[in-house]
């Protein structure tokens, strides 16, 4: 699943594959945002650290959990 993560003052998203679900991402981002000076850490697929203060958070966009169809748009 694809997680981007705005964070303040910077022009880009950080874009983040994860292998959680959405309920998992959201339960991680409310558990930081409910800490004293939280940091939202999320571990890639490859597992590498993404870690950002809560309060340089702009925005966090889930991606949806669906499967993906391989293929070139004939009928199955």
């Amino acid at each position: 699943m694809e997680v981007k993560i705005a964070v303040r003052s910077v022009l880009r998203e950080l874009v983040v594959e994860v292998d959680l679900t959405a309920e998992e991402v959201e339960q991680e981002l409310r558990n930081s945002l409910a800490a004293d000076r939280g940091v939202f850490t999320l571990t890639d697929v490859k597992g590498r650290r993404v870690v950002v203060p809560v309060t340089s958070l702009g925005f966090v966009e889930i991606g949806e959990d669906e499967s993906r169809v391989v293929g070139f748009g004939g009928t199955l």
